[in-house]
């Protein structure tokens, strides 16, 4: 019995880090052969961020290469190209009760209410876009949205977090 129960909360917690508040996709050149890249620069020429976001995210970014294997360099064989943006989003919410009261029975006829709301809110995405630097040729994509813009203390966390997810899916798992 206790084994059991170990195996549904364990199975639980799996469960529940799995989920990802995030969108995230990726695509690459099949042509490409990922184990030659050892090197990168980053090009920031794109990202619009103020000074704080634009830190955590080359440090967060800096440190995922890293991790794959990747340092930097003056002459890489990876440009990495950061690029972020925004869209406001506008949610509409709308729930529409059976009534709340009336004469003649649940058939009968009476008085209702419906509410609608809206909540408007900014949010953001990051791409990083390597480009090999002998064709410079784009070889690989990491697009991730869902960066509550609006909240600092959000960015704080959520950068760090995207990035992460954006660079798992480096270098891809070819089918």
């Amino acid at each position: 019995m206790k084994k059991y129960i170990f195996i549904l909360l364990a199975s639980a917690a799996l469960g529940l880090t799995s989920c990802s508040p995030f969108q995230v996709r990726s695509d690459y050149a099949e042509t490409a052969n990922f184990t030659t890249y050892k090197t990168y620069k980053i090009r920031i020429d794109d990202l619009k961020l103020n000074d704080i976001d634009k830190d955590r995210v080359l440090n967060e970014l800096s440190r995922q290469l890293q991790t794959k294997g990747l340092q930097s360099g003056e002459n890489p064989d990876l440009i990495v190209n950061v690029k972020a943006n925004h869209k406001k989003v506008t949610d509409i919410n709308s729930s529409s009760p059976y009534g709340m009261w009336g004469w003649g029975g649940p058939f009968g006829w009476g008085v209702g209410m419906s509410r609608t709301w809206t909540s408007n809110y900014n949010e953001g995405a990051l791409i990083v876009d390597l480009i090999d630097s002998k064709t410079n040729k784009l070889v690989w994509q990491g697009i991730g949205s869902g960066i509550s813009v609006d909240s600092p203390k959000a960015k704080q966390r959520q950068i760090p977090e995207i990035m992460a997810e954006i660079m798992k899916n480096y270098p891809p798992q070819r089918k």
